[in-house]
């Protein structure tokens, strides 16, 4: 590899954020060489990218798919080596010439991968909630350790980190700051009635209004466990507690939050809603490259709106406040038990409404540990679905004897 010219893995390259940091990185090929990509079972996918960006490795965590992958590969022609499952993962995470890692797998299978590129000192840009959710504090001191830099890529986040005082580093409580507004869409059900939320379908739940976002994802942003799942994470990024971060809905999402100081200053980021904005900032910080985003237009914003969440009508928020307060295992809980829930909603199994309910009967069922060691952690995880399984099995069968 050139000198200079960082080399970079995606974990999860084809969904939303890897391919928007494929976007990116093609834009400043004199910067920037693709090491590898990885996926779980979109082979075509896969493919097309290698195909395309020519990485020298490329990871499926599903075994069969990779067979499926390697086959078309040698066919096409490709000097492009593919390797699978968790093995695979963990090698292009940790390959010494990967000097960035994109965290951008979705959900807990993110967990260890993004841990092992931890604890090699690699640049990770945390496009995860899940790592820091699961494990924060394992998460904060391995990076600390190895002298790793953890870069936020989410939206909300990464503006956040660009509002924070100069020389801020990850994990430790800025001085000066007082508190922190988390902005949140609101959601496509922002001002739908709780009797209308009742009859929500998959199709609805993902269709955000602002942004283009995988499934699992687009329907966390509809219950706002998406936010709650972000304020957990702010926590262990800005070493805030709970109560020290403020969620707030602004429909537009231009303001993509802000940093209230002591002295009664607060800074903000604004830009409009395309995540190559903190992708390209991650990627190049400290210094600024271009994203391909077009720039802001102040005149066309007719308003900017704000209002507080409503937690009656979105208990999932309520339900990561909590978690978030009580630490331990309790947010690897409560992470395990949505996720659950869900892919069950997303299979037509559960209601829209059922969801914070799988996840109180987890939280319930499952004690949180306070220590939040990894085998702990990775412990409880399975036992949060096992609670959320036998609970989303006793909702199917009654809402299939027609009981509700």
């Amino acid at each position: 590899m050139d000198r200079g010219v960082r080399g970079v893995t995606i974990l999860g390259s084809t969904g939303s954020i890897g391919v928007n940091t494929l976007d990116v990185l093609t834009r400043h090929p004199d910067r920037y060489r693709i090491l590898a990509l990885t996926a779980n079972t979109q082979v075509e996918r896969l493919f097309e990218q290698c195909r395309r960006f020519l990485p020298q490795k490329a990871v499926m965590l599903d075994m069969n798919a990779a067979v499926r992958l390697k086959e078309k590969i040698q066919n096409a022609g490709l000097s492009v080596e593919v390797l699978s499952g968790s093995d695979g993962l963990n090698s292009v995470a940790t390959h010494p010439r990967a000097d960035i890692v994109v965290a951008a797998i979705v959900g807990a299978a993110g967990l260890l991968p993004t841990l092992s590129a931890v604890r090699t000192g690699k640049r990770v840009l945390l496009a995860n909630k899940e790592p820091l959710v699961m494990s924060g504090r394992l998460f904060m001191d391995e990076a600390r350790a190895s002298g790793a830099e953890l870069l936020p890529v989410d939206s909300e986040h990464n503006a956040i980190f660009q509002c924070m005082p100069a020389g801020y580093s990850a994990g430790i409580a800025p001085a000066g700051v007082r508190r922190i507004f988390l902005t949140c869409s609101g959601g496509p059900f922002r001002t739908a009635t709780a009797e209308a939320l009742v009859s929500v379908t998959p199709e609805q739940a993902c269709a955000h209004p602002n942004w283009v976002m995988g499934r699992k994802i687009s329907v966390d942003s509809a219950t706002l466990m998406n936010k709650g799942l972000e304020l957990i994470e702010a926590c262990w990024l800005f070493g805030m507690t709970p109560d020290q971060i403020e969620i707030v809905i602004h429909p537009q999402s231009v303001i993509h939050s802000l940093v209230e100081y002591v002295d009664g200053s607060v800074l903000a980021q604004l830009g409009n809603p395309d995540m190559r904005t903190p992708i390209a900032h991650a990627l190049a910080w400290p210094e600024r490259i271009e994203s391909g985003v077009k720039s802001l237009n102040l005149f066309e914003l007719a308003r900017l709106d704000f209002e507080s969440p409503d937690l009656g009508r979105f208990p999932c928020l309520r339900l990561a406040y909590e978690a978030a307060r009580v630490g331990g295992t309790a947010p690897a809980i409560l992470n395990a038990a949505n996720e659950a829930a869900v892919q069950a909603f997303l299979d037509r199994r559960i209601g829209f409404t059922d969801i914070p309910r799988v996840i109180e009967h987890a939280l319930a069922r499952v004690p949180a540990n306070p220590d939040a060691r990894l085998e702990t952690v990775l412990s409880d995880d399975v036992r949060a679905r096992e609670a959320a399984g036998g609970f989303i099995s006793g909702q199917a069968t009654r809402v299939g004897q027609g009981v509700t």
